[in-house]
This record gives structure tokens, sequence and C-alpha cells, in this order.
């Protein structure tokens, strides 16, 4: 037993060392199937469609690796005028070259919408795919940007801009007030009571 435990260790020393010697590619076809292979992906391999939030056109000009990680585990960073740790996280995110998307807190209704998605109002607040990094920390940012698989140094291309920053809850245009009613023609003129004359009962014609 113990020979085998020894020699499990060393296969797994072995593979390790195998492992951190020669790259692991992560593809995806057009169909979503995953593949795992040594050799880099070709240059016609179409990726899988992007998951819903994702939109095509502002990462297809990213490396084939930081696409994959981008559809995978998505940046958000949610932001306000009055926070201090707020432009230091998108410093972090930008120097990185991290690609994100930016939602602004300004409103009671933002700040209603933050607290039922965070379960708090402080900021900033990162989002890296479904985990939630509250306050600014440049080590537990990086941390965990690490572990998601986003390069450490900025990769972005030449000319690449994220998307501008918009309110955590989108403004509804405003009602237009609706038409004035037409104004009612005044009612006729009450018709002239009919002249007194001579009756049965006055024959007189005597007006009282």
């Amino acid at each position: 037993m113990e020979f085998r435990v020894r020699y499990t260790a060393i296969g797994l020393a072995m593979l390790a060392g195998v492992a951190a010697a020669q790259p692991i590619y992560r593809q995806v076809d057009k169909n979503g199937k995953v593949t795992f292979s040594d050799q880099p992906p070709a240059a016609d391999v179409q990726p899988a469609t992007p998951r819903a939030g994702i939109t095509p056109g502002a990462n297809a000009a990213l490396p084939y690796e930081l696409r994959q990680v981008v559809q995978r585990y998505p940046v958000t960073i949610y932001t306000s005028d009055e926070c201090g740790g707020c432009a230091a996280g998108r410093s972090l995110l930008v120097t990185r070259g991290v690609p994100f998307d930016e939602r602004t807190v300004k409103s009671n209704e933002d700040i209603d919408a933050l607290e039922k998605l965070s379960g708090q109002t402080s900021l900033p607040l990162l989002a890296i795919g479904a985990q939630q990094l509250k306050g600014f920390s440049d080590a537990e940012w990086s941390q965990y940007l690490d572990a998601a698989g986003y390069p450490k140094s900025n990769s972005l291309p030449t000319g690449f801009q994220n998307p501008s920053a918009r309110p955590l809850v989108a403004v509804q245009p405003a009602k237009a007030p609706p038409p004035p009613r037409a104004a009612s023609a005044p009612p006729p003129p009450a018709a002239p009571p009919p002249e007194s004359g001579p009756t049965p009962s006055n024959p007189a014609g005597i007006k009282f």
C-alpha cells in the first residue's frame, strides 16, 4: 500500500510537471462543444455563441483566450460619483486590461436595485461572473481576476474601448401629458317664455 501511494504521488507530480510545461487549450466550437488540446485553436474556429449580456461586436477583436474568459466570467463594476475606491478600482481594471461594464448608482432607484443585488449599498462593487467583491481591495480583486483567468498584463488590442458607463436602472422616458380635452360647445340659449295672453282662467290677460 505504501508503495502504491508513493507511486501515485510520483505519477501526479510528473503529470503536474508536464501540465506546467505544456499549455492546454480549451476550445469551444460553434455548436458549444468543449474540447481540450495541446494545440492552439485554428484561426478559422468559430467560438460558441456567447451567453446573454455578452456583445459579440465589442469582444470580437479580443485575443482568443481573453475572449473565452470574458464569456465565462464577465466583469461589471458598480460605481458612483462620491466613492473613494471607485476610481482606484476602475484604474486597476484599465491598467490590467480587463474588459468590463460599468454601472453607475445615482438615483434612489439605483440604490434600491444595488441593495437587492448585493444586500448592501456600499461601493464600489465588483462582479466577476457570479462572484461579488464588496469594497475595493487591490490584493483581493487581483486574486479573483487571476483565478478567473484574466491576464496579469494588458493584452487588449490597440484602440479597444470599454462600453460607456450606464445607470444601474435604465432611465424611463417621461410620459407625454394627455392631450387637452376639446372645449364643449356652450348650451343653446334658453327659449324666452311665451308671452302671456288671455286664457279661460284669465280672460283679461292680467300679468301678476
